[in-house]
């Protein structure tokens, strides 16, 4: 049960903390510089996720963030267009990056719901390289779909925008963020949703349960380019292996992501009850919750909700999302539900 005066954090997946086994792996992990490739932790984090995700070799980088950087800064050239989806986390969520440390520019796609751009946009999107126009240097696409809801995206659908792209000769960087959570969701393995892209991001630090980290996986010759940008972008880590050793951990913990998923869906059942407010079923562990119809603001309900016990983000003026995790149970949620509701019927008022 779920002590009365304890607080329910939904706002993320990267809130979990790590178990005492991730703690104890941390702690007895066997360490040397991985700048010099000297870290036998990392090393065996390293092919274990390339194996994961079903790829030739990975690295080990802090932040999601920056994996994503990397692939992009490796993919292209300055001057270059970067083609994404609008409401990807690349474009919205990553301060510039691509501009700032690329120097690419970003063309933008709509995809709506569906989350992927369909092959005749992701075509009509490219742009050759001639006298006036830069070119295009990468397309990306993510799966799950972070601000779409944690929507999981089929493999065919990935498969083709990619395909058009690699038609082009244009590489495809896969943000794969929550890439496990599809998998689950979809009864696939990961390496399958993988295939046809060139490069693939996945975090050990959300749903998975790790302290730090994620994971950049491509071909070889994409990687050892990756290193060295990690390098140029301040990721060069030393004694990494006492942080790496709780994600040889976390990639254990793929299958459990179900056990979120069941929990997301509980959520949304009991908030979607609620008058005025409307929650789409989600596909994984996000749940996006609409209160429009509720006059309420999403801001006055993420600060309602803190007042009740219960971590929340705003997406938008009148959404906000919850995201179950390993830290939050059935009982959780199900706490969780009767604080929400509170805090809707006293903004209700």
């Amino acid at each position: 049960m779920t002590d009365a005066d304890e607080f329910i954090d939904l706002r993320s997946d990267t809130v979990t903390t790590p178990s005492d086994a991730m703690r104890e792996a941390a702690r007895d992990a066997d360490v040397g510089d991985d700048v010099y490739r000297d870290d036998p932790t990392v090393n065996e984090l390293e092919r274990r996720a390339a194996e994961a995700v079903g790829t030739e070799a990975a690295l080990y980088v802090p932040s999601g963030t920056m994996a994503n950087q990397i692939a992009v800064h490796v993919h292209t050239e300055p001057g270059q267009e970067l083609l994404l989806e609008r409401e990807s986390h690349i474009y919205r969520w990553e301060l510039g990056g691509a501009s700032k440390l690329s120097g690419v520019q970003t063309r933008t796609i709509d995809a709506g719901d569906r989350c992927v751009p369909t092959p005749d946009a992701v075509t009509e999107g490219l742009v050759d390289e001639d006298l006036h126009r830069p070119g295009t240097g990468l397309l990306s696409l993510e799966n799950t779909h972070n601000y779409r809801g944690g929507t999981a995206i089929p493999v065919d659908e990935i498969a083709a925008a990619a395909d058009a792209a690699r038609d082009a000769d244009v590489p495809v960087h896969l943000d794969g963020a929550r890439v496990f959570n599809a998998a689950v969701a979809l009864g696939v393995d990961a390496s399958e949703i993988v295939a046809p892209v060139d490069s693939v991001t996945f975090c050990l630090s959300k749903g998975l349960g790790a302290p730090v980290g994620s994971i950049l996986a491509g071909d070889e010759a994409f990687v050892e380019e990756a290193r060295r940008v990690r390098k140029l972008f301040g990721g060069g880590m030393r004694q990494a292996g006492m942080i790496a050793a709780p994600g040889l951990l976390a990639l254990e913990n793929v299958d459990r992501l179900a056990d979120d998923h069941a929990n997301a869906e509980r959520l949304a059942a009991g908030l979607d009850a609620l008058g005025g407010v409307d929650v789409p079923e989600p596909d994984t562990n996000i749940v996006v919750v609409h209160t429009e119809d509720a006059g309420i603001a999403a801001s006055d309900l993420v600060s309602a909700c803190a007042d009740a016990g219960v971590g929340c983000v705003e997406f938008d003026d009148y959404t906000t999302r919850f995201t179950t995790h390993l830290d939050v149970d059935a009982d959780a949620v199900a706490e969780a539900v009767d604080r929400i509701g509170d805090a809707v019927a006293t903004l209700s008022e």
